[in-house]
């Protein structure tokens, strides 16, 4: 009996790794749920919507085996305490192929720390806040396992300095809120504006808490300095609050800041109010390409929405998995470090919904964090709310994206 019971359990075990030895195992993290949950869950969905595709295709294959990916998810509820415990669990998994995901910067902050001592393949989607990445070259780290797969704060901060200096502009008035992410965002636009020739005049530096409901005050000492526009750094429902406090007291100037401001739950909550307001994007929903197109309706039949709550974090997390994929392709393995290296020196292209990604990472260099960034200004345009929705600002960034979504692109120097 006792050697039946024993027999069991080894056969069992045994079936366990065989069945472990099958899969590519991958974790996703993010809010889903809280105030950045649109972000979190559209890039979740994203990634999802590709890995049914790849496992519905038959897989990955690495060496005569076809093999799936099985996916860990795991809601960080866009605390820090909770993302760095979520990371401590998932680095402690020794068959962990890799992680994508991670909407905050104090997240990332807090957590990725366990997933670098461990050798673990990250690709951090959708957070866009500088220091995600500048901590590792600051630390001098020479050997790096995150990656990052988003439009960074540097890329979209000089975009919202140029649209203010192209609009003419010569006052304007920084909001942020007190986040990380929020001050970090306005460390970058400030560089920007010494950077583009200190010709735009600050006239109010004004902070915001998560849960603020009131702006006035700010808005008042904005209005007061006559700021001709807000630029702004945030990532939850309080931007509304922002756009709403304008129309009280009858401000119209506009908004341009961060790419959040294209999230439902700023167009929702601002209504009419939200209008005219600009922001970075690496994707706009819509069809403007075959490939879009399928994205676009393939995410609304499988979740049955009639818009993507972000459809940049819903891209991103689309395309970010095509490009694991393709890694673990390449090693010829699971294993984290392989699937690492693969990472650093891609030989084919993939195809995404944003484009077509050639080599957009390489080896890591803690002088140039660009090597481990996939993101260059060329592949983000301007969005615009209207009614609704996010729109190209102008009709030139849709002509270019059409041609980064239907041409290979090298990775920018």
């Amino acid at each position: 009996m006792k050697k039946a019971v024993v027999t069991s359990l080894l056969l069992g075990m045994i079936a366990t790794q065989a069945y472990a030895a099958d899969v590519i195992k991958i974790a996703i993290t993010g809010p889903f749920t809280g105030g950045s949950a649109p972000m979190g869950a559209s890039m979740r969905d994203g990634a999802k919507l590709a890995i049914a595709e790849i496992n519905a295709a038959g897989g990955v294959q690495v060496g005569k085996k076809m093999m799936k990916f099985e996916v860990i998810e795991r809601d960080d509820e866009a605390k820090n305490e909770r993302g760095a415990l979520i990371a401590q669990e998932l680095a402690s998994m020794a068959d962990l192929s890799g992680v994508i995901g991670t909407v905050n910067t104090g997240v990332a902050l807090a957590g990725d720390k366990h997933f670098q001592e461990k050798g673990i393949t990250k690709i951090i989607t959708p957070a866009a806040g500088s220091a995600s990445m500048t901590q590792w070259s600051k630390a001098g780290v020479k050997d790096l396992s995150i990656f990052r797969f988003a439009a960074h704060d540097g890329i979209q901060s000089a975009m919202v300095v140029e649209e203010a200096l192209n609009r003419k502009f010569t006052k304007v008035a920084i909001l942020y809120d007190s986040t990380n992410y929020g001050v970090s965002g306005r460390d970058d636009m400030l560089n920007q504006i010494k950077k583009q020739g200190n010709k735009l005049e600050i006239v109010a530096q004004e902070k915001f808490n998560i849960g603020d409901k009131d702006m006035t005050a700010q808005l008042l000492r904005a209005k007061a300095g006559g700021a001709q526009a807000i630029l702004i750094w945030g990532i939850g429902p309080e931007l509304a609050a922002v756009a709403n406090g304008m129309a009280k007291i009858g401000m119209k100037e506009p908004l341009i800041g961060g790419w959040p401001l294209s999230m439902s739950n700023f167009i929702d909550n601002a209504g009419k109010n939200g209008n005219g307001t600009l922001m970075p994007q690496t994707f706009i929903e819509e069809p403007i390409t075959p490939k879009a197109k399928a994205f676009i309706e393939g995410y609304h039949k499988a979740y049955k929405v009639n818009r993507i709550p972000s459809p940049v974090s819903a891209a991103q997390g689309y395309d970010a998995v095509y490009i694991f994929a393709a890694a673990v392709k390449q090693a010829q393995s699971t294993d984290t470090k392989k699937i690492k290296l693969a990472l650093e020196d891609l030989k084919e292209p993939v195809k995404g919904v944003i484009t077509t990604w050639v080599k957009p990472f390489s080896t890591w260099n803690p002088a140039n964090e660009d090597t481990h960034e996939a993101f260059r200004r060329d592949q983000a345009v301007m969005g615009m709310v209207k009614d609704g929705h996010v729109v190209f600002a102008n009709d030139a960034d849709r002509q270019r994206l059409i041609k980064y979504a239907t041409t290979t692109q090298g990775k920018k120097k």
